[in-house]
């Protein structure tokens, strides 16, 4: 996975979606993980609701997978999009922190 145009996040071992979408972005700016927080990069909390995130996308109340669904949202000047299926598409925007 590499920024921008689209690029898409293997997440075969099935981590929560908003740590996939720090660890994509991470990697897509080149610095740890522990390096993307404020002020040079915009915190997730300020953004969208981790947890609200995770739940999201956490198999039904019956233990089955959820099969479709994403959510869309500006983060550190990319574009970020989450599936069901746990990929991460980053397409980057004009601004850095939004």
């Amino acid at each position: 996975m590499t920024e921008g145009d689209g690029d898409s996040v293997d997440t075969s071992c099935r981590r929560s979606p908003s740590r996939t979408v720090i660890e994509a972005v991470a990697e897509a700016e080149g610095v740890p993980t522990e390096e993307l927080r404020p002020p040079t990069y915009a915190s997730l909390h300020d953004i969208v609701d981790p947890e609200a995130l995770d739940s999201l996308f956490a198999p039904r109340s019956n233990g089955t997978p959820r099969s479709d669904g994403a959510v869309s949202f500006p983060y550190c000047g990319y574009h970020v999009t989450v599936e069901a299926d746990g990929s991460i598409t980053l397409e980057e925007t004009d601004g850095r922190t939004e």
